[in-house]
């Protein structure tokens, strides 16, 4: 029997593991991959971080290098690695999660190996699980490559032509502006893009965010609801550039498919030799059978990462308290929270306990 389990092992998982090694309980760490940093190594080649190395460390380790410069997606994978080497944590990689189940007291989580029993879950397995492609791609014949921007590495994959991006935020940006400098790039997007540098007076836009309290900004104060209402911002000027020089052409929100044509809000209507959805994810947890966890719309229900269910927590979501909750930038807070927590919530029960047989 562990005293917890923690199902993931990126950024939020480790973090947990970070806080809870402190506490010398018995806890393990489980992951369908085959290596750390596994999810970040099988992103587009290009990727780079939009926010700089100093806020980009978790708890306890420094990111090396320039600390205003920008790490890739490789840097990321090497530093979960050695975090995960440092601490000592203890993971079971190649393991996938299959059933959960509530007892009494415990929690029961089988996998693809074994079963495990467990006092305390924490679900870290992040919001970008399954990809989410409108129904109506379902119409669109075999003529056409389409793929989804978890799946996408780099230019070479797709078939000559032109190329739809769908999808307005900071990963549709990225990889619209790479394909513009090959072909033909059109970017559908449905909200009116906000543009921020970068750089702002040789410092990175997170370190004046940092300054001007943005960054502990939560989900309940009014800037915090602010930027919740108006979405994240595109940072950088690149597709700003692209668009003004006619290599990425914008389009309004692709709504259908009619005869192989993309129809957009506006009615108007285009053929693409390749489409790539940059639509985001679904959090779907098929394996977690526990409908209490749920509103009447599907969305989980918790507080900070706490749930209503005895000894069940959530790390890395969106805005699960901060606008950093679910990137590297801001899930340290938010592990230590859960931490101390659970570790109130055992002492209190031992004090029951301690009352009822005193």
């Amino acid at each position: 029997m562990y005293e917890a389990i923690i199902i993931g092992a990126g950024q939020a998982g480790i973090s947990i593991g970070y806080y809870l090694k402190k506490t010398s309980k018995k806890f393990l760490i489980l992951d369908k991959n085959s290596e750390i940093g596994e999810s970040w190594k099988e992103r587009y080649d290009s990727l780079v971080l939009f926010t700089p190395r100093m806020y980009s460390s978790l708890p306890g380790m420094e990111m090396e290098g320039d600390k205003h410069g920008f790490p890739n997606k490789n840097e990321i994978a090497l530093y979960l690695k050695k975090y995960v080497q440092k601490y000592e944590l203890p993971i079971k990689l190649d393991t996938e999660v299959t059933n959960v189940s509530k007892k009494s007291n415990y929690y029961q989580v089988g996998t693809n190996k074994e079963e495990f029993l467990t006092k305390n879950l924490i679900i870290a397995t992040g919001p970008f699980q399954t990809p989410n492609i409108p129904t109506f791609s379902k119409k669109i014949s075999d003529k056409i490559f389409q793929i989804h921007s978890s799946e996408y590495k780099n230019p070479s994959q797709l078939a000559d032509g032109n190329v739809l991006v769908v999808g307005g935020g900071n990963s549709g940006a990225q990889i619209a502006v790479e394909l513009s400098k090959q072909r033909k790039t059109f970017l559908s997007h449905s909200k009116n893009f906000k543009f921020l540098p970068l750089i702002f007076n040789k410092k990175s836009i997170f370190w004046w965010f940092d300054r001007f309290g943005i960054l502990k900004a939560n989900h309940s104060s009014l800037i915090g609801k602010i930027m919740q209402k108006k979405g994240d911002p595109i940072f950088g000027y690149e597709l700003k550039h692209e668009i003004k020089k006619n290599n990425v052409v914008l389009k309004e929100r692709a709504i259908d498919v009619q005869d192989d044509k993309i129809i957009f809000n506006d009615f108007s209507a285009l053929t693409f030799n390749n489409i790539i959805w940059a639509t985001g994810f679904k959090y779907q947890l098929p394996w977690l059978n526990i409908q209490e966890l749920y509103d009447k719309d599907g969305k989980l229900i918790h507080d900070r990462g706490k749930t209503s269910i005895d000894d069940l927590y959530f790390i890395g979501l969106p805005w699960q308290y901060r606008r950093g909750s679910a990137l590297l930038q801001g899930v340290g807070y938010d592990a230590e929270y859960i931490v101390n927590n659970l570790m109130s919530n055992k002492n209190a029960k031992n004090r029951d306990i301690f009352n009822l047989y005193s």
